[in-house]
């Protein structure tokens, strides 16, 4: 027997490796945590991999029974203090991942929604969701990623019923202050290959770039996807005539990753994608000591502040973005300068252990 809080989490685990599912696996081993509750888990994600994310195979469908009929014996044989749920609050993953909420609330048990991601505000007027968001939202705790976010579900949420809570990621010990730059400065981009994460937007700029006779390397580190296929980047880089200044590493992890991030001079990353809330590839250029280039969406001003840590770009505008670029190839002082002040911010706000403390409080609260 004992006498701590029993918590249920259902939430999306790795793989594959995104945001969220980065993030839960940080709460599922957070010693913090399960010192303090009696824990339960259950996997929503219904891929195992990126190429799985965009496509409806009879494997997923069975996945996600697997998962819901397991959180239903759960809730049968334990009566949990919370259950905790990591969902996709638009389109049709929310139909997927509403039902975990339906059925914890059938069992009148407290809930939070950690919410990852945004788009609520687009669908909150169309049917089936302005039927089914008030019913799943109604009484429950929200734990956002920032205060920007809050007007994306103001129309369903009270903002008495808002927690925050930023993301924090896992700072390295053997971080060296940089005191200089390559020859040919490195720039780097970490995401996979969508639009809307600004791949093209950030080629068109470094056309503007070496029109400008600038010299840099870039490299792009990240998975295809059904919108960019290693194929058509190469297309889209011949096209420019980046192929002696552009790279495609693909995915990486672990120290290869690394290596991109230590050799690299200036992170880039032109978001406009309309569900970005709180990125942790921004923490982590921010961890090495990089200035950090990015768009004001989501959470992103909250990390990066315009002219203190990095700077701030017009979304989706190749010569905004060519232009801040520049400032920093033209700077390497003031590169430096903000990639410190990135580097401090990082350690003062949006650590790992931060970030535990901070849910653990959130959780507390919602009990």
């Amino acid at each position: 027997m004992t006498d701590k809080l029993r918590v249920l989490f259902v939430l999306p685990l790795p793989p594959p490796v995104h945001g969220s599912a980065v993030v839960s696996s940080q709460i599922k081993h957070s010693v913090i945590v399960n010192d303090a509750f009696c824990c339960d888990w259950v996997n929503l994600s219904t891929s195992r991999s990126t190429e799985e994310l965009w496509k409806r195979k009879p494997v997923k469908l069975f996945r996600f029974l697997a998962s819901f009929f397991k959180t239903f014996a759960l809730l049968l044989t334990h009566r949990y203090d919370l259950c905790y749920l990591s969902i996709t609050c638009h389109g049709e993953p929310f139909l997927k991942d509403a039902p975990f909420v339906l059925l914890c609330k059938l069992f009148g048990r407290r809930v939070v929604i950690h919410q990852h991601n945004k788009g609520m505000a687009g669908d909150v007027s169309r049917w089936p969701y302005s039927f089914i968001l008030p019913w799943v939202y109604r009484n429950s705790k929200v734990i956002l990623l920032s205060k920007i976010l809050y007007s994306d579900i103001e129309r369903i949420v009270p903002e008495s019923n808002v927690l925050i809570c930023p993301n924090g990621i896992k700072v390295s010990g053997d971080y060296e202050k940089r005191t200089g730059r390559a020859k040919v400065p490195g720039l780097l981009f970490l995401s996979n290959l969508i639009e809307s994460k600004g791949v093209l937007v950030l080629l068109d700029a470094l056309q503007i770039l070496k029109k400008r006779n600038y010299a840099f390397n870039c490299t792009f580190v990240g998975g295809q996807t059904r919108e960019i296929s290693f194929e058509r980047f190469s297309n889209e880089v011949r096209r420019r005539n980046l192929e002696d200044s552009v790279i495609c590493r693909g995915p990486l992890f672990g120290d290869e990753k690394v290596k991109c991030l230590r050799a690299a001079d200036i992170f880039v990353f032109p978001s406009f994608y309309a569900n970005e809330c709180f990125p942790l590839v921004v923490l982590e250029a921010m961890s090495y000591g990089l200035p950090v280039v990015s768009t004001g969406e989501g959470g992103i001003p909250d990390m990066v502040e315009d002219g203190i840590t990095g700077l701030i770009t017009e979304k989706n505008n190749s010569r905004s973005l060519s232009d801040a670029i520049a400032r920093l190839l033209d700077d390497n002082g003031l590169s430096l300068k903000l990639g410190e002040a990135g580097r401090l911010r990082l350690e003062k706000m949006y650590t790992e252990e931060i970030f535990e403390r901070n849910i653990l409080t959130c959780l507390n609260r919602c009990i």
